[in-house]
Order: structure tokens, then sequence, then C-alpha cells
């Protein structure tokens, strides 16, 4: 269990932090080793870049980056792991926790979004996380997150469902409950208020989550973990060779467009990392390398464009 340092008042690591740390970069290097398969051999590779945040800086830890540019699949694939801690939980991290505001705190996870470069294929975000925080002379509290989610620009039925599929039997296991709560409570979060939109066909998002107790929580985090690889590399597989044209590149750098509103606007995670001094760079791995914007664009009705946005960015039941 991580503990409190009376003198120094932080969260000291202790063997769940470090159980924590040991699989999401055991988990982080899976998922690396297994995009670098789908490129192909003599494609791109990830560029694995460390870093440390050294005291005096506002966080102290670090962590690891990789990064993958110009692929012949993949036009930006970022697949970050980072381990901090901080002096006091940010505005974003307490709202549902007052006891804690103003608590030292570690906070730990892997977060990637992929973009890939044929429309066909849908982007991807996945994140898995842990946070400890708590005062000095208390025992830490810690909880977890994540989720996954996906969006398309040329969506496909069969694909939806194996997406939601694979996040359902990863919850399946810890209760009948959590894929339809976790399902909702993605549709909710990954949502364009300010366009009245769905950012993508949603997945699974779940946060401040410890209720199964600290080893099955962590399990089910785990698990979701661990399902990733095999809820969306086989779309990948299936649509990365599809025929596209300059009609359909203009409108997957459009619909990026709407991908960095959402990070930027509405994203806790991005908000998290700022607010609490992380590192930009990390941080931002999550922006596609290009993306668009159109006054008012309006797609002809019945189009596959004016589809997106009719029969898939909607709060639907795909299972």
């Amino acid at each position: 269990m991580a503990a409190t340092d009376p003198q120094a008042g932080g969260v000291i690591a202790g063997d769940r932090v470090q159980a924590a740390s040991r699989y999401l970069q055991g988990l982080q290097q899976r998922i690396a080793d297994a995009v670098e398969a789908v490129e192909g051999e003599g494609g791109a590779c990830f560029l694995s870049d460390a870093w440390r945040k050294e005291p005096g800086e506002k966080l102290q830890g670090q962590g690891i980056t990789k990064i993958l540019e110009g692929g012949r699949v993949f036009e930006r694939a970022g697949c970050g792991f980072s381990h901090v801690r901080g002096p006091q939980l940010p505005p974003s991290a307490t709202q549902h926790r007052p006891e804690l505001a103003g608590a030292p705190f570690e906070a730990m996870g892997v977060s990637l979004v992929f973009h890939p470069r044929n429309p066909h294929v849908p982007t991807v975000h996945m994140n898995v996380r842990m946070i400890a925080a708590g005062h000095a002379g208390q025992v830490p509290t810690c909880w977890f997150g994540g989720g996954m989610d996906l969006t398309p620009f040329y969506p496909v039925e069969e694909d939806a469902q194996h997406f939601h599929r694979s996040c359902r039997d990863a919850l399946a296991p810890f209760g009948d409950g959590l894929y339809p709560r976790f399902k909702t409570w993605c549709d909710e979060y990954f949502y364009l208020k300010h366009r009245d939109e769905q950012r993508g066909i949603g997945g699974i998002f779940f946060d401040d989550f410890a209720e199964l107790g600290h080893e099955q929580s962590f399990a089910m985090l785990q698990s979701v973990g661990d399902a990733f690889l095999s809820a969306y590399l086989p779309i990948v597989e299936r649509r990365q060779d599809t025929a596209y044209g300059e009609r359909e590149r203009a409108f997957q750098l459009y619909r990026r467009g709407r991908y960095v509103e959402f990070n930027l606007v509405w994203d806790r995670g991005t908000h998290f990392g700022l607010q609490s001094g992380g590192r930009t760079e990390s941080i931002l791995l999550s922006m596609p390398p290009l993306a668009s914007w159109s006054y008012q664009r309006q797609d002809p009705e019945g189009s596959p464009e004016d589809e997106l946005l009719r029969r898939y960015l909607v709060r639907r039941e795909w299972l």
C-alpha cells in the first residue's frame, strides 16, 4: 500500500504503486510492438523518448513517450507512459473528492491516440491510469480511470459492433452492469457540447473508480488495457487497404479538427496534465499531424459523409 511521508508530506511508492507502474510499462511496450508489426518490415518504428522531471519543477517523476510518424499505416501514433508525483492535486482531479483538495499525489498511466493514414481506418484512443493521493498522516486513497473509444470517418457497422463487443467482454468478469454503465459514461464524456455532437461511436469510459476494492479494481483496469489490441487491430487489418481519394482525405482532415477541439476544450486528461505542470509535448501527443476546419460545411444528404453524422455520431446501442 502506498503511504505518506510525514517529513515531505507526499505520497511515496509502495507495492501497489510499483505493481501498477510495472504493468503499465509492459502494456506500452506490447502495444508499440504490435503497431510496428502492422507497419511491416522496413516500416516506420516508434521513437522512444525517455524523460524525467527533476526536483525543483512543479512535478517530479519520469516517463517514456513513444511516437511514430509518417508510417505506411499510421500517419501519427503516440503512446505515452508517465509516473509523476506532485505536491497538490489540481482542481480537475478533486471535483468529486473534495476531501483530497490540496493533497500530494502520484499519478501514472498509459495514454495513446493513433491517427491512421487511410480515412477508412478509424482513429482510436485508449487510456488506463491510477492515482494515489492523501494528506500527510493519512493512508492514501487510490483510484483508477480510463477506457477506449473509436472515432471513424467512414464507419462500418461490423467494426462498431466488434469494438463494443470487445469492451463488453473485457468488463464482463467484473459485473454485468459495468459495460452499459461505462458505455453511457463514454457517450456523455466524449461529446462536443459546443457542437451538440458526439466525437465518435464511443466505447467505454470510467473515472474515480475503486468500488471493487483495490485488487479487483486494478484487475479490471488490466483487463481493459489488455483488450485494446484485439478490439482495434482487426479493424485496421480489414480497412487499411481500402481505396480512397482526395474527397475522403479532405473529409478525414475536417473531422480531425473536431478531435482537436474536444481534446483542447473538454478533455479532463489534457486539463489535468497542463494544470499540474506535466510535460506539454507528451500531453499533446494526441494531436493529429494535419487537421482542417471549414466554415459551415454542408455534405449532400445521403452521402457517406452525411451518414456519419446522422447514423453514427449519435448515442445508440451497438450490440
